[in-house]
């Protein structure tokens, strides 16, 4: 993008609404695989920090809830600069809705389950995630997408679930191809349910990068998050998904552009109040196990918004 385009980036309207509470900070999971005690003091930083913003949950798995408070309470200040608890999305199965009352009910004024994640490859298997923690909570369940998810979506919508999708992992093999990922957010958007996604999302956009932090590391072809939610967003704003998919695949940059107060991408355009609307009831968020590089990524692109 010409230099007129990124100054014009890293400020406007569209752009922060893309990114407000887009991260869902998961250092405890791979390629970082953080223990506790660097993975709470990261997330608390990041909290305090100029791009705070973009950042949303801690998340953990519901058997290392007792090691997370046992780290978070020697902190300082627990709940962080702003004064307010901490969220935690919570990865868990239908047997730990129990366990995780008690937490709220014991840690809710510095920690609370702000959301659940699960899996479930039936129709059974949502229905009892809906009977164990529907309607106090909000869950978002992993639903698998090589076979075509749309029995499964649909199902989610009278109870009021939300959709999950795995985007990548540590291994090459670990990322769906882009008509999968594109399966999934027509069928998201057809039965209004919102959506997050996870893993393989460390950067902005879509290209060749190292599957973990080793110096040997084995490099594939990752999902850029802005392709992710762009895409999202358009399709939430009506475009025709055969003009959409493509922008799974685009690779360069200065085609995603903020601009008269619209994102575009090439002929494409949602303009502030449906990047506002698409984010506030579809476009969820994603987990990273980094913060920094997504921070650092669009910094790189004259993307980030204002520090507030």
């Amino acid at each position: 993008m010409d230099d007129d385009d990124s100054r014009k980036c890293g400020v406007t309207e569209p752009m922060t609404r893309l990114l407000d509470g887009l991260i869902d900070y998961a250092g405890l999971f791979p390629p970082a695989a953080l223990p506790m005690s660097a993975a709470v003091q990261q997330y608390a930083a990041y909290r305090a920090g100029a791009q705070r913003g973009m950042l949303a949950r801690f998340v953990l798995t519901a058997d290392r809830l007792e090691e997370f408070v046992a780290v978070a309470s020697a902190l300082p200040e627990p709940r962080g600069a702003d004064g307010t608890s901490w969220p935690l999305a919570v990865l868990a199965t239908g047997t730990d809705a129990a366990a995780l009352d008690a937490f709220d009910t014991a840690h809710g004024a510095r920690w609370h389950v702000d959301t659940i994640e699960a899996k479930a490859v039936d129709l059974p298997g949502i229905a009892a995630l809906a009977a164990a923690y529907r309607p106090r909570r909000v869950v978002y369940v992993e639903v698998p997408v090589k076979q075509d998810p749309g029995a499964l979506i649909a199902a989610l919508a009278p109870l009021g679930l939300r959709a999950k999708i795995r985007t990548g992992g540590v291994t090459a093999d670990a990322f769906p191809p882009p008509s999968d990922v594109m399966r999934f957010l027509v069928a998201c958007v057809r039965y209004e349910v919102p959506f997050k996604a996870t893993a393989g999302l460390h950067h902005p956009i879509r290209g060749e990068y190292a599957l973990t932090y080793a110096a040997d590391a084995p490099r594939a072809t990752m999902y850029g998050f802005l392709n992710l939610f762009v895409a999202a967003i358009l399709l939430h704003a009506g475009h025709a998904a055969a003009s959409v998919a493509p922008l799974l695949e685009e690779r360069d940059a200065s085609t995603i552009r903020v601009r008269d107060g619209s994102i575009t991408w090439r002929a494409l355009a949602a303009d502030a109040s449906q990047v506002a609307a698409a984010r506030a009831t579809f476009a969820g968020s994603f987990g990273s196990c980094s913060f920094e590089e997504p921070v650092q990524d669009l910094a790189a692109l004259s993307l980030l918004p204002t520090a507030r």
